[in-house]
């Protein structure tokens, strides 16, 4: 397994930070906080038109750049750092690795072009309103009408927590038919759907909740295969969010160290205490065992290895706990001035909490990863 640093993905990273230091500054990143939509279409698909960002990792068969997920989790790790508030998460990696996992090549060569190049946003929804992640929880149901196997399947129920649901432009539903689950496309356009915006403790994120009354869906795949579907993805997703929060971490690590060599007490920067200095250092060594974690777990993704739900449980649960710590103690290292609005302190302890819980905390793929080795 090959885990260094090739001379193109350092240029991939660097092309990614400039782009959103100049696109998605955070003076942006608060502005679209107080926006419905949250995100900033007209740079989203900027993304994809001058860095195929989107599409990274899709087959160059279906619109992608064909590049691994080693390349997209770099992407993810820059934008967790930058805060930035786009659907990447909802459509390039959800909604893009269901496809991928889905045994209808039909809807990747019709559905993938389109959220490779940025054109499509769109999001998988699974989880509904009682919180749960465990693809068993699901109660949605898709049912279709007696007699013609050609009737059109309808959908009732809801779903919570929808990434980016509010603005899809294709929304993948996971729902209960029959024997299993099955993933249908819905159009966010059709009668009987209802979105909403939930209200959120992190506000450069956006989540929605979506009610179902016979909505038409059209079947992804074959009828109850959407558990191993959800399976892989949730699994890559995890992994994917892992990358995000590491780049978070990394730079709320960044900003307490520069904090800390810059404001003066006593006549000394405040880094040059022993109690600050070794603060420092721990977070530093919490940072770079996660880089270890995030770096093996896409390696694992890109080579298609057997260990992928180990370590996307191991990852998720590694990132969730110290992207929060870090986060946390770079508020306490800048004191007072930390707590306030202004400072953007607040806003990486808001976006780890938010990641802490999405797709799951600590403890819950703390048990998936037993589960998964056998304790």
């Amino acid at each position: 397994m090959n885990l260094g640093v090739s001379a193109e993905q350092r240029e991939l990273r660097d092309s990614v930070r400039r782009f959103l230091a100049d696109r998605a500054p955070m003076s942006r990143v608060r502005e679209l906080m107080e926006t419905p939509d949250g995100t900033d279409r007209q740079v989203w698909q900027q993304a994809g038109a001058q860095l195929g960002l989107p599409g990274i990792a899709i087959p160059e068969a279906y619109g992608g750049a064909g590049f691994t997920f080693a390349e997209q989790a770099i992407v993810l790790e820059e934008l967790g750092a930058a805060l930035y508030g786009g659907p990447y998460l909802a459509s390039a990696v959800l909604a893009a690795t269901a496809l991928l996992a889905a045994s209808d090549e039909a809807a990747r060569r019709e559905l993938l072009p389109g959220i490779a190049s940025g054109q499509t946003v769109a999001t998988l929804a699974f989880t509904e309103d009682d919180g749960s992640w465990d693809p068993e929880a699901i109660r949605l149901a898709a049912t279709r009408g007696e007699g013609s196997p050609d009737s059109p399947w309808m959908l009732d129920g809801h779903k919570s927590f929808v990434l980016d649901g509010h603005t899809a432009d294709l929304i993948l539903v996971v729902a209960a038919a029959g024997p299993g689950l099955s993933l249908f496309a819905v159009d966010p356009g059709a009668a009987g759907l209802d979105r909403r915006v939930l209200p959120t403790l992190d506000q450069t994120r956006k989540l929605a909740r979506l009610e179902f009354d016979a909505v038409p869906g059209r079947l992804i795949g074959a009828p109850g295969e959407a558990g191993g579907v959800l399976g892989r993805t949730l699994d890559v997703a995890a992994i994917a969010l892992a990358a995000e929060q590491l780049g978070g971490a990394q730079r709320a690590l960044d900003m307490a160290v520069g904090y800390a060599m810059t404001r003066h007490q006593f006549g000394r920067p405040i880094g040059s205490f022993q109690a600050i200095k070794h603060r420092c250092a721990d977070l530093l060594l919490e940072v770079e065992s996660l880089r270890s974690a995030v770096a093996y777990a896409a390696a694992a993704v890109a080579e298609n290895s057997a260990e992928v739900p180990v370590v996307a449980a191991l990852a998720k649960a590694y990132a969730s706990d110290v992207y929060f710590h870090v986060a946390a103690e770079n508020i306490q290292i800048h004191g007072g001035i930390g707590f306030t609005w202004e400072h953007d302190a607040h806003l990486y302890f808001k976006r780890a909490k938010s990641s802490e819980l999405l797709l799951g905390d600590a403890s819950y793929h703390r048990e998936h990863l037993a589960e998964r080795i056998g304790l």
